[in-house]
């Protein structure tokens, strides 16, 4: 029975043994962040393989007005290999986007700055497929191991995308708030400004009146 039970506990630690390898070989997984300056166009190009799924993700964490802080936001189109055109965005500041590749190839990834502004993109590019090709975790004992290892690798790496999105919206934010308060500081001092030549401009007219009053009275 000993024997039995040691073969038993042999065969489960192999087993992970092999998903774990072959998830380790085969989990064709990859994950992309990059932050660059646009001018006008920028192009990305990623080869991935038919039934990927492909998780996009972008933030325009600033751009290099007067003030800093606009709404202009950029123009993002995904193309595929025949030259498809994906999927297109207009006029966005952030945004998430996923799909399944239905075509094997490179795509490419085009940012179009419409401002005359140059404007900092932060965007993550993150790809998923898995195929096992041991024919040893195919056997029944093995698969529903392999497959639950599969789905919590992938919702760690879903969750570090999300994680990455998030952190590039609040940046953005954080400039978005600081610039706006540095606007209404900048408003308020000048309005501050403007009420004391206002109230000094008053006086010396009052002042001007009260002078020629008392002139026509001595007369």
């Amino acid at each position: 029975m000993a024997t039995i039970r040691w073969a038993s506990t042999f065969r489960h630690f192999t087993a992970v043994a092999i998903v774990l390898t072959t998830i380790l070989l085969w989990g064709s997984k990859t994950a992309n962040g990059l932050r660059f300056v646009i001018d006008r166009e920028e192009c990305f190009a990623h080869n991935v393989d038919q039934a990927d799924t492909i998780h996009v993700s972008f933030v325009v964490i600033k751009s290099d007005s007067v003030w800093d802080y606009t709404q202009e936001g950029v123009d993002f189109n995904i193309t595929a290999p025949p030259g498809i055109v994906v999927h297109e965005m207009k006029d966005k500041t952030s945004e998430k986007y996923e799909f399944v590749v239905y075509y094997t190839g490179v795509y490419r990834f085009c940012f179009t700055n419409k401002s005359p502004y140059h404007e900092t993109i932060d965007f993550d590019v993150h790809v998923s497929h898995f195929t096992f090709h041991d024919e040893h975790a195919r056997n029944e004992h093995f698969w529903p191991l392999m497959e639950e290892i599969t789905k919590l690798e992938e919702a760690l790496y879903n969750i570090q995308f999300e994680q990455h999105w998030l952190e590039a919206e609040t940046e953005r934010q954080a400039r978005v708030n600081n610039d706006l308060n540095r606007r209404a500081t900048h408003k308020a001092m000048f309005e501050s400004v403007a009420l004391v030549g206002s109230s000094c401009l008053q006086f010396y007219l009052l002042r001007r009146l009260f002078e020629r009053k008392f002139g026509y009275c001595r007369v």
